[in-house]
């Protein structure tokens, strides 16, 4: 069921497998008019609610933003992509800082369409066109969408146009292997340091001196020259490391649009 935060905040958590969810995030943002410190009240409210979100969870922000980002990709390489449209405002530097703290990309942005279907909302003066509601997800997930554009032809009942974009989750399944083995890493940096320098090489004497006394050793069986070699290695010297075994995954697609 949503969840109300407050009355310009609301989520919803939605199962898409056994273990993995996605959250969804409704915004209605203050706009220009509203005073400085109503806008940041509802920014750091976001900011609660985002990092109240479990890691793992797909996530998709969205909404009125009532914010214009510009087209500025230098200053913002990982946050918005190369088509974006206009100029940026203080409402749009409020956005951008969020999705720069939590990285998240704009998908309005990532997409080379037509102004007519990027713009959502006309000003009713000027009667020109702009880009102030947006779909928002993950950096490490925006493989995940495939178009954000705006439905121009929509009747929406309403002074903006309909955003749609068209999604589909990747989805990890976990499974153990049977039967791997665990790889060990050296810690060969330390034999910078003097002290654990001629302590590897003390030991390293030692196991080849004990390698050959026992290679020497070796006896005749059925008439054939059998011979046992012993070696030991001093690792723990490079104070060695154990790293968990790669665990298969599996991987599933949950198709989606958003209107």
């Amino acid at each position: 069921m949503p969840q109300p935060v407050s009355d310009r905040i609301m989520t919803i958590r939605l199962p898409l497998s056994k273990d993995n969810f996605a959250t969804s995030i409704s915004v209605y943002a203050p706009t220009m008019t509203n005073p400085d410190e109503n806008k940041e009240a509802v920014y750091n409210q976001l900011a609660s609610v985002l990092s109240g979100i479990p890691r793992i969870d797909k996530l998709l922000l969205l909404g009125d933003f009532n914010a214009r980002i510009g087209r500025d990709n230098d200053k913002w390489p990982l946050v918005m992509g190369k088509h974006g449209i206009g100029k940026c405002n203080s409402n749009g530097e409020l956005l951008l800082a969020l999705c720069s703290e939590f990285e998240l990309i704009v998908t309005n942005t990532m997409f080379k369409q037509k102004n007519e279907r990027k713009t959502t909302w006309m000003h009713p003066r000027s009667r020109h066109w702009h880009m102030i509601d947006f779909i928002i997800t993950r950096c490490r997930c925006k493989k995940d969408i495939f178009s954000t554009r705006a439905m121009r032809d929509a009747n929406c009942w309403t002074d903006h146009q309909m955003l749609m974009s068209k999604v589909a989750f990747r989805i990890q399944q976990k499974h153990n292997r049977q039967g791997t083995s665990k790889s060990t890493k050296l810690n060969t940096a330390k034999l910078s340091t003097i002290s654990h320098r001629e302590s590897f090489e003390q030991e390293m004497d030692s196991a080849l001196a004990n390698g050959r006394r026992r290679k020497s050793q070796y006896q005749t069986r059925n008439g054939q020259l059998c011979s046992r070699s012993y070696t030991t290695q001093p690792r723990h010297i490079l104070a060695s490391q154990r790293e968990n075994t790669r665990t298969g995954s599996t991987s599933t697609t949950r198709s989606y649009r958003l209107l």
